[in-house]
């Protein structure tokens, strides 16, 4: 089963040289296991562009569809036997990263 994990932030700062020999551990332990697929950090909403092209209509707004000072700094989308594995595999990257996470069964 694939899930995806995405790291929810409330600052703009990039994680710190600890956080990222936590992150990066996490990430070889994944590999390792067999529960890497992908992973990436990705930029603040502010930085975010909605389109809206159904039925041509051509729309462009700049922003995140949320306008919160929580949002979404990156993601691990992995493989893990059923929920119990990829909610203690979040619980792990929640650590990791010291941050909260949101798990989602992965559909694609």
């Amino acid at each position: 089963m694939r899930f995806i994990i995405f790291v929810i932030d409330d600052q703009t700062d990039k994680a710190g040289s600890d956080e990222m020999a936590a992150i990066d551990a996490f990430n070889q332990s994944l590999q390792d296991n067999g529960h890497w697929i992908a992973a990436a950090g990705i930029n603040h909403g502010a930085a975010a562009t909605i389109l809206d092209n159904r039925d041509g209509a051509g729309l462009v707004q700049a922003g995140s569809l949320y306008d919160s000072a929580e949002h979404y700094s990156g993601f691990w989308l992995i493989e893990a036997a059923d929920r119990e594995q990829a909610l203690e595999l979040a619980a792990a990257g929640s650590k990791a990263c010291n941050r909260k996470v949101e798990l989602r069964p992965y559909l694609g």
